[in-house]
């Protein structure tokens, strides 16, 4: 018997939804309002990363341990990415799929997306120090804010313009201004700090020297102290914002903050803020070949293809520089080995997460902007709306702080909400497919 399926590419198109599924070919975001959701989802990926890094500095982890764990899941991610959306279907022309992809002639577009690669890998690397001299809300904001500035631009002219300039470029002006009120915020926490260690015995008169603050160790269900050699006990936690809590938090944290210049971290956050600024043009580069260095005929690297080659480069530059500061480390820190790193399972699994977040992170930012244009894509650079909650809720960042510093937070907050929502409205829509 003779059946007719016809329509049934019509009846399983998902193209309502922004996704190119109709007759196997491959996954892709095609409409603004899928563009958006990807953005969106990239956007908490991304804001919640640095904050399990950052706990786990906090909590004594050698960052180039983290790290290395970060780099293998963080391939991981790219690696299913295209081995699931870039695989599904069959090649057509002009868009082949990702196995097919890696035998032609597209190296000028590959070693865009490895350029890529590379500076984000020593942006990511560099922020994991900078959390700890600046903090988690600060660097994001210089960061993310630096993104915008240089990173926007160069996108919104390699894009052909294709956003609408007289919306982008004011919500790149919000950018800026929450980058004057995230120093600000930054500037009177500081201030909030000093005071509280200031009245601190443990402080030394502010001369910066740590000493452990008394702890005291009571059992559940009686009203006495207990000293730590006696056996079994409960600690009592300092409680967040004291000057003790900013003391023992010194005294567990892997990299030592105290009495060094603030000059060390803000010149790591705008170095790693340049980096950011650059991977997402070179994506570009390497999806659309703007500069026209393909051989005629030779269809452009689609977004999984470029991911995939620009997350190998981005993991064999973590790789060589955290073994080196594994035995050369930096600011400090103690030397460590590989054997050291192999046998070092405390918070392994909190790395693992992170380094997937970030990989899933990069590629909806990714698939979300060869839609509706990279320069709307950035509107993820509003990461420290998510960042700055992780650092209130799990850091305890602001708490005991002064009206003046709750003020300028709020303002800064607000500021990112406008300019996530006014980069947003700029998308466009590429007709590349």
């Amino acid at each position: 018997m003779h059946m007719d399926f016809s329509g049934l590419d019509s009846l399983i198109s998902l193209s309502t939804e922004g996704l190119n599924f109709a007759g196997l070919n491959m996954y892709l975001v095609e409409s603004r309002g899928g563009a958006i959701a990807c953005m969106l989802l990239a956007l908490f990926f991304l804001g919640t990363w640095p904050a399990i890094l950052t706990l786990l500095e906090r909590r004594g982890r050698l960052p180039q341990h983290t790290y290395l764990d970060y780099s293998i899941t963080n391939l991981l991610a790219a690696v299913l990415i295209a081995l699931t959306f870039g695989q599904i279907g069959h090649s057509k022309p002009g868009m082949p799929n990702f196995i097919t992809q890696l035998s032609q002639d597209n190296w000028p577009c590959v070693l865009f997306a490895m350029a890529g690669g590379i500076v984000l890998s020593l942006g990511n690397l560099s922020t994991q120090y900078a959390w700890a001299f600046v903090g988690l809300s600060v660097t994001e904001v210089i960061t993310a804010s630096i993104t915008v500035v240089i990173g926007t631009t160069l996108n919104y002219f390699l894009d052909n313009r294709i956003n609408k300039a007289e919306i982008l470029f004011p919500g790149v002006g919000c950018f800026l201004i929450a980058v004057c009120l995230g120093s600000a915020v930054h500037s009177s926490n500081a201030a909030d700090n000093k005071a509280k260690l200031d009245f601190s015995n443990s402080y030394n008169n502010g001369k910066g020297n740590v000493e452990a603050p008394l702890v005291k160790e009571t059992f559940p269900k009686k009203n006495e102290t207990k000293d730590v050699e006696d056996g079994d006990y409960y600690l009592e936690k300092t409680e967040f914002g004291t000057a003790d809590f900013l003391i023992e938090l010194e005294n567990k944290r892997a990299i030592k903050v105290f009495g060094k210049s603030i000059l060390i971290g803000l010149g790591i956050t705008l170095f790693a803020g340049v980096c950011f600024s650059l991977f997402s043009p070179a994506f570009n580069l390497a999806t659309n070949d703007q500069w026209h260095t393909m051989k005629e005929g030779v269809p452009h690297l689609v977004v999984y293809t470029a991911f995939f080659y620009f997350s190998i480069s981005c993991f064999i530059i973590a790789i060589i520089l955290n073994i080196t500061f594994l035995y050369h480390p930096v600011l400090n820190l103690p030397r460590s080995s590989l054997t050291a790193y192999l046998k070092d399972w405390n918070g392994r699994y909190w790395a693992f997460l992170a380094g997937l977040l970030c990989g899933f992170g990069n590629g909806l930012q990714f698939m979300g902007g060869q839609a509706a244009g990279y320069a709307a894509a950035d509107a993820v650079q509003a990461l420290p709306l998510v960042s700055t909650f992780w650092g209130i809720l799990v850091f305890g960042e602001y708490r005991r702080s002064s009206r003046k510093t709750y003020l300028l937070l709020g303002s800064m907050l607000f500021m990112f909400i406008v300019a996530v929502a006014v980069l947003m409205a700029s998308a466009g829509h590429r007709n590349t497919y």
